[in-house]
């Protein structure tokens, strides 16, 4: 237990030191600030030491065993000969500003370079190296990959800033000293670079929302393509199939038989309408409705077909001149309206090919049901013709398992041994 525990703590302290990832590179914009605002900080320290030396233009008063010491007077051109000591430590000063130039490139460096600078000024050191240490440990908490490192290098050098100005009293009360002021800089900076890795985070987050929703989207539309599309084939070719079989034959008995030319023309047109209700209807599902009420029976919707309309389906079969028999025998209970439309479209599609591709043949449709299972079986008698899908594998066959799979269902379909032609299916018909 207690190594695991170690190891845990280990890999959290590995990972606290691992370094982040690069991020996206400087802009020339960001470049230059950090340029001029080094040269201008250089330009007013120098100015500042060169005018101030010691203290700046506001003087801070240093305390030695509890007394103040008053400042020393500047000197009087002229007076006397300089102290070279009292010269300003201009290569420090430089260097306590200077380096700002590559605050976001190396911070860290920047940091301990420009600290370093100003604590070396020392007691010559004023308000502008305070101020170019306070834009270091910021720069260095913010912009750091090493973000641990920044931190524990903040509170080493709020310490020894407070060591070496343990003597000197600043203009504001004594909770402004030089090793708080950094302490303060360091943690409005951690604050600051927090706030913006959230709102990079809730960014993130929200751009793989949005593509997680373009995403189910585009599938959703896919999807309402292919059933828009099977539904379309369904209509599409079971009724013109019937509608080209009647015109045909209408078109052969034209004149010795006009009577029957005239029952098949009948029976084209009663396909014809049968096919433009249906594909209203599909057609209907792509739009919304133009009138105001969804219920109105201007909007063009009608049921879809199921199980209840077999016999109208198996009618114009038989006018189309195919002998079909049917055996219904429904589960007590009402079939989802999913499953009915499903069992219409076996029959539909199974009577569609017996005309197209066996015209004459006997069909017999056979619809049962066993425990949760509707079963649905089409059998004809006539062989299958040439350029028919005699393995089951046709366009239509491919979107009837489609169907029939979104609700668990299986097709099989193929030759049987008397030479016709048997598709069946089998789905759950029970919702739960």
């Amino acid at each position: 237990m207690e190594t695991e525990y170690l190891r845990g703590w280990r890999r959290q302290v590995r990972l606290a030191l691992r370094p982040e990832a690069r991020g996206a590179a400087l802009s020339r914009r960001s470049v230059w600030f950090d340029v001029l605002l080094a040269v201008l900080l250089t330009v007013v320290a120098l100015v500042v030491a060169s005018r101030y030396p010691g203290d700046g233009p506001v003087r801070m008063s240093r305390f030695e065993n509890g007394v103040p010491v008053p400042p020393v007077p500047p000197e009087i051109p002229g007076a006397g000969i300089e102290d070279p000591a009292a010269a300003p430590p201009w290569v420090l000063v430089v260097l306590s500003a200077l380096p700002l130039a590559a605050r976001r490139r190396f911070p860290l460096t920047v940091f301990a370079v420009v600290l370093c600078a100003g604590l070396a000024i020392g007691d010559d050191a004023s308000w502008i190296n305070v101020l170019t240490c306070v834009i270091g440990t910021y720069s260095a908490v913010m912009h750091s990959r090493h973000r641990v490192g920044a931190m524990a290098g903040l509170v080493v050098a709020a310490v020894l800033a407070g060591v070496a100005f343990r003597s000197t009293q600043p203009v504001l009360p004594g909770w402004s000293s030089p090793g708080v002021v950094l302490l303060v800089a360091g943690v409005l900076a951690s604050v600051v670079r927090l706030g913006r890795r959230r709102l990079a985070t809730s960014r993130d987050r929200f751009a793989a929302l949005e593509r997680t929703h373009q995403e189910a989207t585009r599938r959703a539309v896919e999807e309402e393509r292919a059933r828009i599309a099977a539904e379309l084939h369904d209509v599409v070719t079971h009724n013109v199939s019937v509608m080209v079989i009647q015109a045909g034959a209408a078109r052969k008995v034209m004149d010795v038989a006009p009577e029957r030319s005239k029952e098949a023309l009948l029976a084209v047109e009663a396909g014809g309408r049968a096919a433009m209700a249906e594909l209203r209807h599909v057609m209907g599902l792509l739009a919304a409705p133009d009138t105001g009420r969804a219920d109105s029976p201007a909007d063009g919707l009608e049921p879809q077909p199921g199980l209840g309309r077999l016999d109208a389906l198996v009618d114009r079969v038989r006018a189309a001149g195919t002998p079909v028999g049917v055996a219904v025998s429904l589960p007590p209970e009402p079939l989802p309206p999913g499953v009915d439309l499903t069992a219409y479209r076996v029959v539909q599609e199974a009577l569609t090919n017996t005309l197209k591709h066996a015209p004459g043949a006997e069909a017999v449709v056979t619809v049962g049901w066993s425990d949760d299972m509707l079963e649905i079986e089409v059998v004809d008698t006539g062989a299958v013709r040439e350029g028919a899908p005699a393995d089951g594998n046709g366009r239509g066959l491919i979107g009837l398992r489609e169907r029939l799979a979104v609700y668990g269902g299986e097709l099989t379909a193929g030759p049987t041994p008397a030479g016709g032609f048997r598709i069946r299916a089998e789905v759950p018909w029970r919702t739960v």
